[in-house]
C-alpha cells in the first residue's frame, strides 16, 4: 500500500505485554545512560506544568488546573521527541549532543505538523471543560479556591454530572491522541515520511494490538499523574523514562526499512 507520499507505508508488527515490559527495560536504561539529557527533557515539561498552575492561580482560575493539566499531558509525545533522538542516537552509536538532537528535529518538518494536530485537540479540550462548566456549574461562575471548586464538583449532582462527563470526554480525547501520537513521532523523527502517513501508521499501530497498546496508554496515565502529584518532581524521571520506553516501542511496532 502507498502512502501519500507516494513512498511504501511502513510495516506494522504486532506486539504482546512483554514486548512493553522489555521497551520499559530499554528505556529505563537509556536514561541510566544519559541523565542529563533526560533530567533536562523532564524539567522543561515539569516546568510547563508548574507555570500553568501558577498562571491560573494568578488570574483566579485555579478551578481549571485539573483539566488543563489533563490537557496538558496531550502534548506529552512532541515534548518527549527529543528523547527519542537521544535513544535514536545511542542505538546507532553516535555521540549525543544538543545541537544534534536540535539539528536533526529540526530538519523534519512534518513533525510541525503534527504537534499542531496536538496543540488543537487541547485548544478543543479547553473549549470542550469551559463548555462543560458554563451548561452544568453556569454560565457566570466562579470559585474563590480551588477548595470551592471540589465541594461543588463532589457534593452537588451538577458537579458529579460534571466530573464524570468531563472525565469521560477527557478520555476518550486521550485515547484519540494517543493512537495518533505513539508511533507518529517516532515514525516522523527516523524516516522520511508526510504527516498524514505517521498518524495512520500510528492508529494502525493501536488496531494491530489494541490490549497490549491499551495498557501502555493506561500505564503512561497513570505514571504521568502520581508523578505530577509531588509538586510535579515526579516528571522529572518519569518523563524521560516514558519517552526512551517510547522509542522502542516503535522499533518492535515497526519494521526496519528492507536493505
Amino acid at each position: 500500500m502507498a502512502s501519500v507520499s507516494g513512498k511504501l507505508d511502513p510495516v506494522v508488527r504486532r506486539i504482546g505485554i512483554a514486548d512493553i515490559a522489555e521497551a520499559l527495560g530499554q528505556g529505563l536504561r537509556d536514561f541510566q545512560a544519559a541523565p542529563l539529557y533526560g533530567l533536562a527533557f523532564g524539567a522543561l515539561y515539569a516546568a510547563g506544568g508548574i507555570i500553568i498552575v501558577l498562571s491560573l492561580t494568578a488570574f483566579g482560575m485555579v478551578y481549571l488546573a485539573y483539566p488543563l493539566a489533563a490537557g496538558f499531558a496531550l502534548i506529552g509525545p512532541f515534548v518527549a521527541i527529543g528523547l527519542y533522538q537521544v535513544s535514536r542516537c545511542r542505538e546507532a552509536g553516535r555521540p549525543i549532543s544538543l545541537r544534534e538532537i536540535w539539528s536533526t528535529v529540526r530538519s523534519r518538518s512534518e513533525i510541525g505538523w503534527m504537534a499542531f494536530v496536538t496543540l488543537f485537540v487541547f485548544v478543543i479540550w479547553m473549549y470542550q471543560v469551559r463548555l462543560l462548566i458554563a451548561l452544568l456549574l453556569g454560565l457566570n461562575v466562579s470559585f474563590a479556591s480551588f477548595q470551592e471548586f471540589l465541594n461543588v464538583v463532589l457534593t452537588t449532582r451538577e458537579g458529579l454530572l460534571f466530573l464524570v462527563i468531563g472525565n469521560l470526554d477527557g478520555a476518550v480525547l486521550s485515547l484519540i491522541v494517543f493512537s495518533l501520537t505513539v508511533v507518529s513521532f517516532p515514525l516522523l523523527l527516523d524516516r522520511e515520511v508526510d504527516f498524514v502517513t505517521a498518524m495512520i501508521t500510528s492508529v494502525r499501530a493501536v488496531v494491530t494490538s489494541p490490549l497490549p497498546m491499551i495498557g501502555w496508554a493506561a500505564v503512561v496515565v497513570c505514571l504521568l499523574i502520581v508523578s505530577a502529584i509531588p509538586y510535579f518532581l515526579g516528571l522529572l524521571v518519569t518523563v524521560p523514562v516514558l519517552g526512551h520506553t517510547t522509542w522502542h516501542l516503535y522499533r518492535r511496532i515497526i519494521a526496519p526499512l528492507p536493505a
